[in-house]
């Protein structure tokens, strides 16, 4: 976790996720939403997961997921929405799987949207989502 900037808005710095490549932060809490920056198929050392297999990369991306909703006490039937951009379109039908796999039976609202490349030659994948945190007890 880290700074705060007002009662409602918390950023959150996540362990076992690399550095960010500029100026944000993993995730952003305001209020009961958590908004978590685009992530990549790298893992806490910086080093990419998955080769050239898209659904590779995306598994390693949701694991890096879970682990922003661990830091903000969430779970991924607590993700709302997800944005995934890929560099080719036809490798929806490699990471729909790998989706279903990390999401179960919950279904959150998605974008889909191809790209000419990412921040990194070598990324495939980048997804961003938006969830809906458990109110606190």
């Amino acid at each position: 976790m880290s700074q705060s900037h007002s009662p409602e808005r918390q950023e959150f710095k996540v362990a076992g996720l690399p550095a960010p490549l500029s100026h944000y932060t993993d995730a952003v809490r305001f209020g009961n939403i958590l908004f978590v920056s685009g992530l990549t198929a790298h893992n806490g050392q910086g080093q990419l997961v998955g080769g050239d297999d898209s659904a590779a990369q995306t598994r390693q991306i949701l694991v890096n997921l879970k682990l922003a909703l661990d830091a903000a006490g969430a779970t991924m039937a607590d993700v709302l929405k997800v944005t995934v951009f890929l560099t080719n379109i036809d490798d929806r039908a490699k990471i729909n799987p790998v989706r279903q796999e990390f999401f179960g039976s919950a279904r959150p609202a998605s974008t889909l949207i191809e790209v000419s490349r990412l921040a990194l030659p070598e990324m495939k994948v980048e997804i961003e989502a938006v969830v809906g945190l458990p109110a606190t007890k």
